[in-house]
């Protein structure tokens, strides 16, 4: 039996449904979600497997123009991502306008793979602007497949997924057909922290944290866990920790409820707060965090 396999790269600008998308897709919650800008950091793979197929979703942070070091290299994700696709799958939706960066979908339109082109969030539009930016999305890139979507609501997934498959090369599977991810439980127990600290910190608070795991022990019943927040100054250490540990202990307390319903296993975490003033700019500390090769 003739078997396609392929990596399958989801890019797009910030806020789009990217990571909602690629969870919907993969059946699993593999990038962490949330109204804010920036919220994936990282380039993360979730693996699909059919009988004759496999895919390979890869998740990648929003555009955006960097403004440090660290938002450079996430960009190189992108870069990266857009350079070892078989498939790319550019999201929009419809909120942006969809020209922003329009330098991206200069390079989509110059690009040698197959490109599919989803237009998210179609369940808070009205039919008239849908219609229109499918219009415009099929002007743009007349060689593209353009669907419209709701990733929330998992509406027209099939269709995405029947594309997909059907633009897959003939190759044998890059991954072990039981395997759903290249990252570790480590780096899930980092992100689930980052989540927490995105959904209860305000302003800049959180793009001006890193989360690294200091200790990672799994046990017969539980899997123990030493974390660390990294922040950039002692004023925001004390915004973290909170009036007498609070903010701290209603972070880990959610984040350890998350990691035992991913993990399926009980946790024990613990999670102290660090300065460090520049690991947003830092290549060895952004090497350690895995921003840099």
């Amino acid at each position: 039996m003739e078997h396609r396999s392929g990596f399958v790269n989801i890019i797009g600008n910030p806020n789009v449904g990217k990571s909602t998308l690629m969870n919907a897709l993969v059946g699993e919650k593999l990038s962490i979600v949330t109204a804010k800008a920036q919220t994936t950091r990282h380039r993360i793979m979730g693996i699909v497997n059919g009988e004759d197929w496999q895919i390979v979703y890869s998740d990648t942070p929003g555009i955006l123009k960097p403004s440090y070091r660290l938002q450079q290299n996430m960009m190189n994700f992108v870069d990266g991502a857009i350079g070892d696709a078989d498939i790319i799958l550019y999201v929009t939706d419809t909120v942006e306008t969809p020209d922003k960066n329009g330098e991206y979908v200069e390079k989509l339109q110059r690009i040698a793979c197959p490109v599919i082109v989803v237009v998210n969030k179609i369940d808070i539009s009205t039919q008239e602007k849908v219609l229109g930016l499918e219009g415009w999305w099929k002007e743009q890139l007349p060689g593209a497949e353009v669907i419209l979507a709701s990733a929330r609501e998992r509406f027209n997934l099939d269709k995405i997924l029947d594309a997909v498959v059907s633009r897959l090369p003939v190759c044998p599977p890059w991954f072990d057909k039981d395997a759903f991810t290249d990252k570790n439980l480590r780096f899930f127990a980092s992100e689930i922290i980052r989540e927490k600290i995105l959904l209860n910190y305000k302003e800049e608070i959180p793009y001006c944290c890193e989360v690294g795991i200091e200790s990672f022990k799994e046990g017969e019943e539980r899997y123990d866990i030493d974390a660390v927040i990294y922040v950039m100054r002692e004023s925001q250490k004390g915004i973290i920790i909170g009036k007498k540990g609070a903010a701290l202990k209603k972070t880990g307390t959610q984040a350890r409820i998350d990691m035992e319903d991913f993990f399926q296993k009980k946790v024990f975490l613990s999670i102290f707060v660090k300065v460090d003033p520049d690991w947003r700019e830092n290549k060895r500390e952004l090497r350690r965090f895995g921003y840099e090769d």
